[in-house]
């Protein structure tokens, strides 16, 4: 995969270290800072693939930094994923109001991390022609549109492999039926929730042909998961 060039903007010593760590495991580039006046500077040498963002930050929140760069011709097309302990609906507003393309609240997963990337890299065609994601054995091929299990290809409907795509982009986390349908049919397409409960069984009982059937679980009350914990 081409190299992917990451700008982390952290202050927390602990938390930029974590993450340089684990993009760097997962073969990126990275460059790190503690604030956004040593953004800048970084940025006035290299424009990154994309950046990683703390809300907040001494001098400048990630907030207020973000909207400014955004209206910078420059920099306006760069991704960014915003970090926050906070997790009230209304600032995840705020942080999309100003063009982040992302949301983490912490603590989160590196696999998490790793798959939030790729995704936010993906749509904005800024992932090598080559990009693959793989978890819990399971690898979509972003070229070719096609799903594999130890390299053996499953047979999806493009419907199951949007579905997939947003479980491996969004692991461990629970969806109710709504927000799936919000997420991978789209908000303009009106659809009853229950298609959602065919698309599943449909998915399931394809991983199930190599063990993997467990992987996509039902939360009983809530919604579904793609999770290699069991529950």
């Amino acid at each position: 995969m081409t190299e992917i060039n990451v700008l982390v903007v952290e202050d927390e010593e602990a938390i930029r270290e974590m993450l340089v760590m684990v993009l760097e495991t997962a073969e990126m580039e990275v460059r790190a800072v503690a604030d956004t006046q040593q953004a800048l500077e970084e940025l006035d040498k290299r424009i990154p693939d994309l950046i990683i963002l703390d809300w907040m930050l001494p001098g400048m929140s990630g907030v207020e930094w973000a909207r400014r760069i955004k209206k910078d011709d420059l920099f306006a097309d760069i991704p960014i994923i915003l970090l926050t302990a906070r997790g009230e609906e209304e600032d995840k507003v705020r942080g999309f109001d100003v063009g982040v393309d992302d949301y983490l609240t912490k603590p989160f997963s590196p696999r998490e991390l790793q798959a939030r990337i790729k995704a936010i890299l993906r749509r904005t065609g800024r992932l090598g022609k080559d990009g693959k994601l793989e978890i819990a054995g399971v690898t979509l091929d972003y070229n070719e549109h096609r799903v594999s299990v130890g390299g053996k290809s499953l047979e999806v409907s493009p419907t199951e492999y949007r579905l997939l795509e947003f479980f491996l982009t969004h692991p461990g986390k629970v969806y109710s039926r709504s927000q799936l349908l919000d997420q991978v049919w789209g908000r303009s397409t009106f659809i009853e929730e229950r298609t959602v409960d065919v698309h599943i069984r449909r998915l399931r009982k394809i991983l199930a042909d190599h063990g993997l059937e467990d992987l996509v679980q039902t939360v009983r009350g809530f919604g579904y998961r793609f999770s290699e914990q069991t529950t």
